[in-house]
């Protein structure tokens, strides 16, 4: 009791600075789940702050925050919708940056007889009943695995049997889960340790597709600019990367190269 008076007290000195913990909040694309679930607890180590992150399809995101929603950071799973918000006006101007380029993977359960090493061709076996993918209205992942199915030429003899996540988490949690026979993923998921127990993965090539340009952009509204400056400097930094590049995103050159 004695400690929380002295504690409130000083609090109420003037000219004495108490060290308080921020928070950070941030809007992430559902592909960064467990590459930003360790990059948080990174940051919050060796910061003290504190981390609120939200996890989700970047299109929803977009609209959220177009319509006021009180984030500070903003990392899509497409750059053009941060663009279209620093167009906008929405975003302090010269933070947008292209943190990384996303790839995708067909991945099917331990348990599958699925033969992934014949690629997309594999979705025409006729025992698969469902096709997991992200929703492609909202989804940057969604869309890749439209053009890579469209790619190979079984877009339209397979797009009945397909089934859509609100985002790329989801549909990974509907193949993991025997929801779906097969489904195309992020490879940042598919190289999650609890992924990685659970199933196996075929790597879709990078020219079967647009690339995924992902972006990142501070919010023009954050409550504290220069803590989300912090955030976005530790992912540019060279322990930022690493993490980034161990989860099979492709990174531009380390700021602190």
């Amino acid at each position: 009791m004695v400690r929380v008076i002295i504690a409130v007290c000083m609090l109420l000195i003037p000219g004495v600075n108490v060290a308080v913990a921020e928070v950070i909040t941030i809007a992430a694309a559902a592909d960064l789940n467990f590459v930003f679930r360790e990059l948080a607890a990174e940051y919050e180590k060796s910061t003290g702050d504190h981390v609120r992150l939200s996890l989700g399809s970047s299109g929803n995101f977009y609209a959220q925050i177009q319509n006021g929603a009180p984030f500070d950071l903003y990392f899509s799973a497409d750059i053009a919708y941060p663009r279209k918000l620093e167009e906008a006006g929405l975003t302090v101007p010269g933070s947008l940056y292209q943190y990384a380029v996303g790839r995708i993977v067909l991945w099917a359960g331990k348990d599958s007889h699925l033969d992934l090493a014949k690629g997309l061709d594999v979705l025409l076996v006729p025992t698969i009943k469902k096709i997991a993918i992200a929703n492609p209205k909202h989804a940057p992942y969604g869309r890749a695995a439209v053009a890579a199915m469209e790619h190979a030429q079984v877009y339209d003899r397979v797009k009945d049997k397909l089934v859509l996540g609100e985002n790329i988490s989801q549909a990974a949690q509907f193949v993991e889960s025997g929801a779906a026979d097969v489904g195309i993923i992020a490879m940042s998921l598919a190289l999650a340790p609890p992924m990685q127990a659970a199933g196996r993965y075929w790597e879709i090539p990078a020219d079967a597709h647009p690339p995924i340009e992902q972006g990142a952009v501070i919010l023009k509204g954050a409550k504290n600019q220069e803590r989300a400056k912090a955030f976005l400097s530790f992912v540019q930094g060279a322990d930022g990367q690493t993490m980034m590049k161990r989860y099979g995103f492709v990174v531009p050159r380390s700021v602190a190269d």
